[in-house]
This record gives C-alpha cells, structure tokens and sequence, in this order.
C-alpha cells in the first residue's frame, strides 16, 4: 500500500527487512512537514524495526527513502542525526554514570577559551542543560544529578530533551509516555505542538490509542510486517484502530474464569527502605490478584525489589505459604532466596534486568529452570529447546524459534520471554513490574488471560502498573502507593476512579502540609524529603 504525499519531507519506499525470515515487506509511505503520523501496530507488526531503518539503526534489506527529496539511506544513528532525523527509543540510551548536563551535550560539550584544548566550560554546559530541561518540564532538577540517580520516568524526559536539541527535521517518538506522569505528557504534548509549529515532521508510536487521537493527523496500522491502513486519524473510531492492528474483534472486558481464593499465601509486613518505602504491609491471598497502584516515584517498584531481596531493607517481614504449608516467615536476603521461597519477579526493566538480549530464546528461558534442562550438571540442548517451545507455544511469541537471538524481537514479545521464564517454575507468588508496559492492546489480553490462568492454578500475583484501567480490569483488590506509604487498600466492590486516584495523591497533601504548617516558636523545622524522588 502506497501513501503519496507531494510535499513530503521523508518518504519510504518499498521498505523490507529479513533477519531469519521477513520482518517488514513492502512498505510505502510520505511524511509531510509540521503533521504527526501515528504508527501503530501489534509487537512484531514491525514498528520499530521500520523506525530503526528510519533513524539509521539498521539498514534495511529492500527499498529506498529520500530526505528533502534527496537519497536517504543513513549508515548509523549519529549519520541520521547529523542529516536531521533523531529518534527516541523506548529503551533509553543514556549513560547512567554521567550527569544529565553531560547525557545532553555528550557529543558536543562546550570548551573554554578561544583555544580549543579539552577543559570543559561547566557553567556554560549548565546553562543549555537547564534551558534543554526546561522545554521539558525538568527545571527543578540539578543538571549536574547523575542519570542513574533518576527514576525512570525523569529519565525517559532526559532522552526526549536531548534529541530536542540542535536541528531537528524529522523525530520519531517510540513509546514515548509509557513511564511519564499525566503532567510530564502535557509538557511533552505542548513540545510536539511547538515542534510541528517549526515544519518537524513526527512518527509517533503508541499503543495508547487516547493518545493518538489527540495528536496525530494520520494514522498507519502495521500488521505482521505488512502496511494494512494509511489515512485521517479522524476517520478511526477505536474499536476500528484495533481490529485494523489485531486483525480481530476484541471486547472491553474479560473473563479470568472462576477463581477460589484459598489462605494467604504471601504477607508483608512493616516493610521499610529509608524514605522510598516505609512501613508497608498488605497481604495476598492464594488465586488472588493484587494491584499496586500509584505515582511514579511512589515507591511501588522499589517495594517489589525489597520482598524479592533485589535491595536491602531497613525493617520488615516476608512470610509465605507453599505446598500446603502455613504461612511462614522467610529470610530473604537476595533474588536467589526468593526464587529458592516460590517468589519469581518479572521486572520492569527487560532489558537491563530480565534478559541477557544477544542469547537464545531457549538460554534466556532456561535460566530459571536450570534443573529442569541440566543432565549431570550440563545443559541438555534438546530439554532446553523443548521446554522454549512449550513456552513460545503458551505465551505466543512471534518468533523463527527457539534458537532466535532475544535482541531480535519485539520488546513485547521480549516481555513475553521473561514472563514465560518463570512459569515453567513452581512459583507460589508471582510479582508482576509493569508487565505490559510497551505492549500493544492485543498481546496485552493475552497475559490478562495468562495471568487469570495462574490465578486459577492457586497462585497469588502482586501486580504494578501505571495504568489505572488495568489494575481495576483485572485485578481483585488494589492497594495505593503515596509517598512511600501504602495509603489504602480497596476491594473490587468499593473502589472508584476518583476514590484510588486521591489515594494516590494522599501522601504528598500530608507532606506538604507538614512543610508549609506554621512552626511554634521553640519548635524544629520537620525533616523534608526529596520530592524530585517521588
């Protein structure tokens, strides 16, 4: 399918790329000056393996595109850069050791003197660090914070305000919200309507579809590698986009089947790390889903690596019910003693955490169950391979097979390897980090029904997600985040929109009223958090 466009800045033509076997196939399009177009799409439709082509990540195996009417065909990302084409990818490309001002300048860092003999001039580089932050709503942090020090949403700010910077004719934005607060995607919006002000041509990926009729003109639905739609994005009720990407129907609701909640099988009790999670405690039943709801910054991550024994913590208690135990305190000192306990951790970070990204399916599948593949100490291929099929097969993994390179896939089919990891596992608790987060609405009904099914086999699942739809879809009770607190917990039967929403914003109303409450004249000033952490 071919989409003309007379004026276009960009345009791709015949565009495919094979790795093991054809990922894109043919596909055609034009990006005018100052419009957004929506790329939409399953995981695997082929959706960033067209932005990568795009912004000279990689090259494709047919095709050719022009820029400004001119031959296109980048070599490397810095190549695309330089011709105008920036793009910023769901997984970050920063360096965590190094200050936001220097993540920002890194390959041009202003130099003192006329003389041009390596010292870095620092006030300068603060001071376009600041402005660069302040597009982005970053202003009341240091420029001199080390990206690693910052949460992941503060971060993904940081990748959007450096591609911000210098000429920019074309951006593509991957996911660009899938870790911002409501106000940080305003502040990004209001960016993207300046940018499109100045003639910048967007590719916007997302498979929030709210978020797509709010920005983009057009809309192009990639399916299995191949351009189904092009047109008005107007034009496109929801339901509509859906079927286009899925090529199904799918309900608004789902079933997760019959469940009977048994006894408690995991129970945390005080749990506490300095000012990030204090004093948390909550219960969850066998069969039962358990949301964790919140802010970013509320502490809801931070207390899913404490009960895995990721991090240390200052106080608390972990006790858990297996095979027909009781509950029974645990000592949980690392991952390792979780995992020995039946808690398994799907973390929110695939890549960093969860995945060793140029192995195998089949390697990355075994490395929870290494006994189960192990003959006499040594990894049994065949045993290996069989249990990555038996995986692939329940999680849907679009892939050549179990000898496929993790790197080479989508990032949700990507999630769908760590998920798969821990299920071939007999893991009483399972903890759930965003696990649809970058994942399209199709794949996302699948772990619904997946995570149902664990349910009903008697396991207890602790669910975090920043999306508040979610959690009131699937889950049985929601528990809110707040400041490091746990502010409520709330029954299926009880909750409201409104209600988990003010739950959430309850812990920083009492902290700021502690702030701004008159001293008495004898008193001391109370000990002030740091909010940029929350």
């Amino acid at each position: 399918m071919k989409d003309a466009h007379d004026a276009s800045v960009l345009t791709v033509t015949g565009i495919g790329k094979t790795y093991v076997e054809p990922v894109l196939a043919d596909v055609s399009l034009g990006l005018s000056p100052g419009e957004v177009l929506a790329l939409t799409g399953e995981n695997g439709a082929g959706k960033s393996t067209l932005s990568k082509i795009i912004g000279g990540l990689t090259n494709p195996s047919a095709g050719t595109m022009t820029l400004a009417g001119q031959p296109y065909a980048p070599q490397s990302r810095t190549d695309a850069e330089s011709l105008g084409v920036r793009m910023v990818m769901q997984e970050l490309n920063l360096l965590p050791t190094l200050s936001v001002a220097e993540n920002l300048f890194l390959n041009r860092l202003p130099q003192k003197g006329r003389v041009k003999i390596g010292w870095i001039d620092r006030k300068r580089l603060a001071d376009d660090a600041r402005h660069a932050m302040a597009q982005v709503g970053l202003d009341a942090i240091d420029p001199d914070t080390l990206v690693g020090d910052l949460g992941i949403g503060h971060q993904q700010m940081v990748e959007i305000a450096r591609n911000l910077i210098g000429d920019c004719r074309v951006l593509i934005l991957d996911e660009p919200t899938a870790m911002l607060t409501a106000r940080e995607v305003d502040l990004l919006f209001e960016q993207i309507a300046r940018l499109k002000a100045r003639g910048v041509a967007l590719v916007y990926i997302s498979h929030r579809l709210e978020e797509l009729r709010r920005i983009a003109e057009r809309a192009a639905v990639l399916r299995d590698g191949r351009l189904v739609h092009v047109g008005p994005m107007s034009a496109l009720t929801s339901d509509q986009l859906v079927t286009l990407m899925v090529g199904r129907e799918l309900g608004e609701r789902i079933d997760l089947g019959e469940r009977r909640l048994g006894g408690v099988a995991l129970k945390v009790d005080g749990m506490t790390r300095g000012q990030a999670v204090r004093d948390v405690s909550f219960d969850v039943r066998a069969g039962e889903i358990f949301g964790i709801s919140g802010l970013i910054g509320a502490g809801r991550t931070e207390l899913m690596r404490l009960i895995y024994g990721a991090d240390r913590a200052d106080a608390g208690t972990v006790s858990v019910a297996r095979g027909g135990e009781g509950l029974r305190a645990v000592n949980i000192q690392s991952p390792s003693d979780a995992v020995r306990n039946g808690i398994a951790l799907i973390t929110e970070d695939r890549k960093g955490e969860g995945l060793l990204l140029g192995l195998p399916i089949a390697a990355n599948v075994s490395l929870g169950n290494v006994g189960a593949v192990a003959r006499h100490g040594v990894i049994d291929t065949r045993r290996e391979a069989a249990l990555a099929e038996r995986q692939i097969d329940a999680m849907r993994i679009r892939t050549s097979g179990p000898a496929q390179a993790v790197s080479e896939l989508s990032g949700g089919n990507q999630q769908k390897v760590v998920i798969g990891r821990w299920l071939a596992r007999d893991c009483a608790v399972l903890l759930f980090d965003e696990p649809t987060r970058g994942i399209d609405v199709g794949a996302k009904f699948d772990i619904y029904g997946l995570m149902g099914a664990l349910a009903r086999e008697g396991r207890a699942l602790v669910v975090v997600s920043s999306d508040l739809r979610e959690l009131m879809l699937i889950c049985d009770r929601i528990g809110v985040m707040s400041a490091g607190r746990m502010t409520g917990v709330f029954e299926r039967a009880n909750w409201t929109q409104d209600a988990l929403l003010a739950a959430a914003f309850a812990g920083y109303a009492k902290r700021e009223a502690i702030l701004h409450e008159p001293l008495a004249p004898d008193a001391k000033p109370p000990e002030q958090d740091n909010l940029l952490e929350h």
